[in-house]
This record gives structure tokens, C-alpha cells and sequence, in this order.
């Protein structure tokens, strides 16, 4: 026998066509407002697919009984955060609420994230003017969230290197001195515990340095690599602000636009790809090659899903150039917190045979690799 725990979920899961169907009065308050959360959204799946209502329901759970807002409350007091986040993007993306997508206080309401920008930016063509204020709103919110989380580690890794022969009150971990610090509380060394008791840790100071290197990145802007294209506008307006990094932003599908007049300002990038079309990426690296001028103090990365849609003898050929140019290049899978790489791996090893390193980065060990390759 299952227990009622177990029932209890699978009813849940199953919503309207559970062979047994529990009774209003078997739900508690709180269940019975699940359940109502869960058919408004996910019997849109049940709805698409041409599914009739099971007979003898009766109409206790009909959607129609909430409004997008009023679902939109109630799920985000209900679920855990990341739940209510992943319904609330799937609301939009998939199931296309109708009245998320026609009225901007609701979209003003949801919880910024990437996952919602994703899906706003990928449907804006087909938004009203005003609904065009509102997706612009979320994005900057999703941005500012994102710069605050990224900022101080991506800034730290580039603008400036450890120097032992200074100490530092800065507590950081990336800076932590275990040396010195052996060194400066051997005297507390206690013999019946076989240990050290630290009372003063040590930490090197950070010096800035000039970095007379240009940063060149190249986005691939098909609709697979959404997510990559939100952090690499986030990390080109990072970049932008300092004062002794130089930062190009080109942006391709089968055409090449180049938005370095806007790397300072990462929600107008994201307002300005087209996410879709074809890929040409030869073309794109070609274009890249015209901005290189000093290639030795030159960093190139490529962040696409190496899906190359036209001939690639051009793409080889271009990696090879600027290899033998001695221009750092780096070919990013992926470019999120996740970094879940997507990629055409035949494509990736043949520009790693012409000079180019590949893998599916972070942002934060994106800034650490470039700290290593500008030493």
C-alpha cells in the first residue's frame, strides 16, 4: 500500500487525469492551492495536445478561476524560489500567457533572471511598444544581478596581481598567504592538539597594473546560445570599465554587426542581437582580423556553438592566420554560472588543431584564463 504522502504527490503530478481523483475536502488548504497553481499552468500541456477534460471532473480546478496576476502571487508564496522561477519562465516561453504578455505591471512583477530574460529577449519582435518598456525593465534588473554577482571577482582577476612582498588587510580568499602565515603563528603551536592556532592570518596585497591588451569578443547570436549572450554583454560592460583593458564586442549570425559603441552598456547589446537566423561563423572572425593591432597583446574569443553553417575552409583558414600572428585565442562552448556546453565537438577539435584552445567556461574562470594569458 502507498502511503497518502505518496498519493498525495501523484495526484498532484497527475492533475486532472489521476485515475481516482481525491475530493476537494481530502486536499488541505495549502494542497488544494497547489494543485490549483499547477493546473493553471500545466494543463496548458494537456489543453495543446487536444486532450478532452476527463468526464466527471466538474469544474473545480478550471483555470479560468485565476488570473495570470493572481497565479502569479499565489505561486510565488507557494513554491521555493527556483521552482516559482522555472514556472514563471515556462509561463512565458512555452505556454505564452496571454495576460503576462499584454500587461507590463504583471511583467514588472516577476523575479528578473536570466531564464526570464532569455525568453523575453527571444519574443520582443512581437511585443506592443509598451510591453517593449516593461521587457526592457526586466532585462536591466536581470543585468544589474548578475554585474553584482560577477563584478568583484572579474575586476579582482584582471586588475591586478598579487604582490608577496606587501601584506594586505584585504581579507580575500584569492589572496590568503598560507606561507606567511605558517610562518607568522609557528609560535602558536599547541603540542597536545598537534596544531597550529592562527591569530593573525596573512593576505598579499594586490597591485594594479597596466594591461596593454585588447579583448576581442565574438558572439555567435543563434538562438542556441541565448544565455551565453546575456553573460558576454554583462562581461564586455565589465571589461569596458577599466581603464587600461581595451574591449571590442562583434555580434554575428550570417551578417556581422559590430557593437563595441555599445560594450558600455550591456541591456542596449542584449535589446539590439537578433537571436536566430543562420551562422557564418568565417565571416565573423574575418571581420575580427581587420581589428587586431598589435596581435601579440591581442586576445580573440570566439563564443559560439561551432555550428558553422557555411564552407568552413574560410573559418580554418582565419584561426590559422591569427594563430601564426601569435594572437591568444579562445573558443567558449559556453559562457554562463551553469556552463553547460552545446557545441559541434568535429568543429571544435579542427579549430583546436589550427591554434585555437576550446572549452565551456564560467565567467568568473573566463576572467581567471584571461588573468593567466595577460601575465
Amino acid at each position: 500500500m502507498a502511503s497518502e504522502d505518496v498519493l498525495r504527490r501523484w495526484r498532484l503530478i497527475l492533475g486532472r487525469y489521476a485515475s481516482q481523483p481525491l475530493a476537494q475536502a481530502q486536499f488541505s488548504s495549502g494542497d488544494w492551492k497547489l494543485d490549483q497553481a499547477l493546473e493553471y499552468l500545466y494543463g496548458r500541456e494537456y489543453d495543446g495536445r487536444g486532450l478532452e477534460q476527463p468526464r466527471g471532473r466538474g469544474g473545480s480546478l478550471d483555470p479560468s478561476q485565476l488570473r495570470a496576476v493572481d497565479w502569479l502571487t499565489r505561486s510565488r508564496k507557494l513554491f521555493p524560489k527556483d521552482v516559482f522561477e522555472r514556472m514563471q519562465t515556462q509561463a512565458i516561453e512555452k505556454y505564452r500567457i496571454t495576460e503576462l504578455l499584454n500587461d507590463p505591471a504583471v511583467l514588472r512583477s516577476l523575479d528578473a533572471t536570466p531564464d526570464l530574460a532569455r525568453a523575453l529577449l527571444g519574443m520582443r519582435g512581437r511585443l506592443s511598444v509598451q510591453m517593449r518598456d516593461a521587457v526592457r525593465e526586466v532585462i536591466a534588473k536581470t543585468v544589474d544581478e548578475i554585474t553584482r554577482r560577477l563584478k568583484n571577482d572579474f575586476v579582482n582577476a584582471l586588475a591586478g596581481r598579487r604582490n608577496r612582498n606587501r601584506r594586505s588587510l584585504l581579507k580575500s580568499s584569492q589572496n590568503f598567504d598560507w606561507r606567511g602565515t605558517i610562518q607568522a603563528n609557528l609560535k602558536n603551536f599547541d603540542s597536545q592538539r598537534r596544531q597550529i592556532v592562527i591569530e593573525r592570518p596573512r593576505f598579499h596585497a594586490r597591485v594594479k597594473r597596466n594591461l596593454p591588451w585588447d579583448i576581442i569578443l565574438c558572439v555567435d547570436q543563434s538562438g542556441s546560445m541565448t544565455n551565453s549572450i546575456i553573460y558576454s554583454a554583462v562581461i564586455v560592460g565589465i571589461m569596458s570599465s577599466l581603464p587600461s583593458v581595451r574591449v571590442k564586442l562583434v555580434v554575428f549570425d550570417t551578417s556581422v554587426v559590430d557593437l563595441t559603441h555599445l560594450a558600455h552598456d550591456p541591456v542596449e547589446v542584449l535589446l539590439t542581437v537578433q537571436l536566430g537566423g543562420g551562422t557564418d561563423i568565417g565571416r565573423a572572425v574575418r571581420y575580427c582580423e581587420t581589428l587586431i593591432g598589435n596581435p601579440r597583446r591581442t586576445v580573440f574569443a570566439l563564443i559560439s556553438d561551432f555550428e558553422e553553417g557555411a564552407p568552413p575552409a574560410a573559418l580554418l583558414a582565419a584561426i590559422q592566420r591569427l594563430a601564426e600572428a601569435r594572437v591568444t585565442q579562445l573558443g567558449l562552448a559556453a559562457l554562463d554560472e551553469q556552463a553547460e556546453p552545446v557545441y559541434d565537438r568535429q568543429m571544435a577539435q579542427r579549430l583546436a588543431s589550427k591554434g585555437m584552445h576550446v572549452a565551456a567556461l564560467t565567467p568568473v574562470h573566463f576572467a581567471q584564463w584571461l588573468a593567466e594569458v595577460m601575465q
